[in-house]
């Protein structure tokens, strides 16, 4: 199996500040590092993991959509405030090639001075998967 690990769970928030409190003082999320990305957020940690993202809703739509992976919408008829679920996995050719063989669609990406690349592809239910490769 070439996944290893669930990475982390986006929340698009309308107001990232008070989304942010929320996970930090209700829950005990700590704000940490997160790379320089094209849409304001928080990068909100347990430990040492980057376990819940905030991305603010409309920045992170007009992100997606010239992706070409667009946000899942937050209507009844999407996943809601809960953009994606991410996993970590070692081998990125692996990824692909399984994908490949059960012909399953992806969109790939690379965050700039990250060193990561990504695999996207949606569940038979709609729900969008980011698979992550650190290099």
């Amino acid at each position: 199996m070439p996944l290893t690990e669930l990475e982390h769970l986006l929340v698009l928030a309308d107001d990232i500040e008070a989304t942010r409190d929320f996970y930090c003082e209700s829950l005990g999320l700590e704000v940490g590092d997160r790379p320089p990305l094209e849409f304001p957020g928080y990068w909100l940690y347990v430990e040492r993991v980057p376990c819940i993202h905030v991305a603010d809703r409309h920045a992170f739509e007009e992100h997606s959509a010239r992706l070409g992976v667009p946000a899942s919408p937050s209507s009844d008829a999407g996943t809601g405030a809960v953009d994606h679920v991410a996993f970590h996995a070692d081998d990125y050719d692996a990824v692909v090639s399984r994908l490949e063989q059960r012909g399953v669609a992806r969109r790939e990406n690379t965050i700039p001075g990250a060193g990561i690349r990504q695999v996207f592809v949606e569940d038979p239910n709609g729900v969008k998967i980011e698979i992550n490769v650190r290099r």
